[in-house]
């Protein structure tokens, strides 16, 4: 059969051809040349792996997923399971089916819910949601990366500084505080929260363009235990990560969530933001680094979304007429938002051609 007559390839150029007729159309799904057509997830898979093995846009992956609603939690993806790719109408679709077995996972036990409606001669089977008692569900990203960025704080506004606790003095007047040290602290306000994280202020977080201020870098120092509510308060440091001192800041330890499970995509605007903080501080960074951008909630932000990074360059000055000249922007690689706040979002870089450096520009895909 000639590439011609092949019903795959028809169907590829009748969607770049509509791509092609349409200006502005940017949502074409583009898959990669050795895509598998079937592919049996692994323990130590992760989403963004699986969706990198299939698509040369990864965020694109929630497009072409086919919701499967006979099998339960159809939006989550397990090892041993089945992912398909199929072509419906032109159109390339991701399924899963559930059942086989892989090395080191038990085959999943099957519960039928929903009886069936009689045994007798005409009788019709009632449609059941099959459900499987098996191990958790692979994650988007790999848990180590993020998990402690998950409940930690990473930025603070001035109004949240002012109205959080503060350390005062340790047990026999010690000023530096470590590991089991007792202190006490005042600014509580009769709150009897059981844990908090001990923060100080960080650098501050503004725009690079309008200098305004985002929010203030939240330095992790450690956990504390409350002992005795009141004012002040009577605590014990549980962790130290750092040395503690008095004016350090006391923040309520949220209860731990699971592992979000997100589906990677592109925001549904184009916003356009900088990358204005990266973990320890860095100047350059590369794959499964944290940093953070200058967008957040009010920007439209949110965990999943994934955005392009561009090497910001700017302006250089000409060899010839010795005026600035204006340098384009270089893609760099991708990064996916873990974690929202007001004004201030973080993202995982998941890809990078280059390294990805402080204010680097992020925009949607």
């Amino acid at each position: 059969m000639s590439p011609s007559q092949n019903p795959r390839f028809l169907a590829v150029i009748m969607v770049l051809a509509v791509a092609v007729a349409t200006p502005g159309v940017a949502d074409v799904v583009e898959l990669q040349p050795d895509q598998p057509e079937r592919y049996v997830v692994q323990k130590g898979d992760t989403l963004w792996d699986i969706s990198t093995r299939f698509l040369k846009t990864p965020w694109q992956w929630a497009k072409i997923w086919k919701i499967n609603e006979q099998i339960a939690n159809p939006h989550l993806i397990y090892p041993g399971d089945i992912i398909l790719l199929r072509w419906v109408e032109g159109q390339p679709v991701i399924t899963v089916e559930r059942g086989e077995v892989v090395p080191g996972v038990p085959r999943p036990e099957v519960e039928e819910v929903g009886p069936l409606t009689g045994r007798g001669r005409g009788d019709k089977l009632v449609p059941r949601v099959r459900s499987y008692a098996r191990e958790k569900a692979i994650p988007t990203i790999p848990p180590s990366a993020i998990g402690p960025f998950l409940t930690r704080p990473l930025v603070v506004g001035r109004r949240e500084l002012k109205k959080a606790g503060y350390v005062t003095i340790g047990m026999d007047d010690r000023i530096a505080l470590g590991d089991h040290s007792v202190f006490y602290a005042r600014g509580l306000k009769g709150r009897s929260d059981e844990f908090y994280y001990i923060i100080r202020k960080g650098r501050a977080l503004r725009d690079p363009e309008s200098q305004r201020l985002l929010g203030y870098e939240a330095i992790y120092l450690g956990d504390a235990e409350l002992l005795e509510p009141g004012d002040p308060a009577k605590l014990v440091v549980t962790r130290v990560a750092q040395e503690i001192l008095p004016t350090d800041r006391l923040v309520p330890t949220p209860r731990t969530p699971p592992l979000p499970y997100y589906q990677p995509r592109a925001p549904e605007r184009k916003v356009s933001g900088w990358i204005i903080n990266a973990h320890d501080a860095v100047s350059e960074v590369g794959p499964y680094t944290v940093v953070a951008i200058s967008l957040g909630e009010r920007d439209g932000m949110e965990r999943g979304h994934v955005l392009r990074i561009w090497r910001h360059v700017g302006a250089r000055k000409d060899p010839v007429t010795l005026r600035p000249y204006r340098i384009p922007d270089e893609e760099t690689g991708l990064l996916m938002i873990f974690r929202t706040f007001n004004k201030v979002s973080y993202g995982l870089v998941m890809s990078a051609v280059r390294p990805v450096h402080m204010l680097d520009k992020v925009t949607t895909p």
